[in-house]
C-alpha cells in the first residue's frame, strides 16, 4: 500500500522559515515525479514545486521562485520542501503527490495538473501571520 505522510507545518510570522518533509513508502519513485501542492481558503489547488527524480530536474511556480525548494532523498524515499521568507499569502494546506507516470527525459517537465497525480498526502496546515 503506498503513503504519502507529510509533516512540517505549522503557524509562523512572515518572513519565517519553514521546512515540509513528506515520507514516501510502499513504492519507488525513482522514475516519476513528487510534487508539493497547496490550497488555500476559497482558492483552487496549486503546483508549488515538483522534482523529477531521474534528473533531478524542478519546477516552481512562479509566487514561490527564490524562495522554496524542493528536494529529494532517494534512501529515505523522502521529498522536502523547504520555505523560506514566507508571506502570509502562502497560508494554505499544502499536500505531497506523486505521478506514477515515466519521467526519463531531461525535456520533459512535470505536470501541473492535479489530476496527474495519483497518490496523495492527507495535508499539512501552513499559517503565515503578517
Amino acid at each position: 500500500q503506498v503513503q504519502l505522510v507529510e509533516s512540517g507545518g505549522g503557524l509562523v510570522q512572515a518572513g519565517a522559515s519553514l521546512r515540509l518533509s513528506c515520507a514516501a513508502s510502499g513504492r519507488s519513485f525513482s522514475y516519476n515525479v513528487m510534487g508539493w501542492f497547496r490550497q488555500a481558503p476559497g482558492k483552487d489547488r496549486e503546483l508549488v514545486a515538483a522534482q523529477i527524480w531521474y534528473h533531478s530536474n524542478t519546477y516552481y511556480a512562479d509566487s514561490v521562485k527564490g524562495r522554496f525548494t524542493i528536494s529529494r532523498d532517494s534512501a529515505s524515499n523522502t521529498v522536502d520542501l523547504q520555505m523560506n521568507s514566507l508571506e502570509p499569502e502562502d497560508t494554505a494546506v499544502y499536500y505531497c503527490a506523486a505521478d506514477t507516470r515515466v519521467y526519463i527525459s531531461a525535456d520533459r517537465s512535470p505536470s501541473f495538473r492535479g489530476s496527474d497525480y495519483d497518490y496523495w498526502g492527507q495535508g499539512t496546515h501552513v499559517t503565515v501571520s503578517s
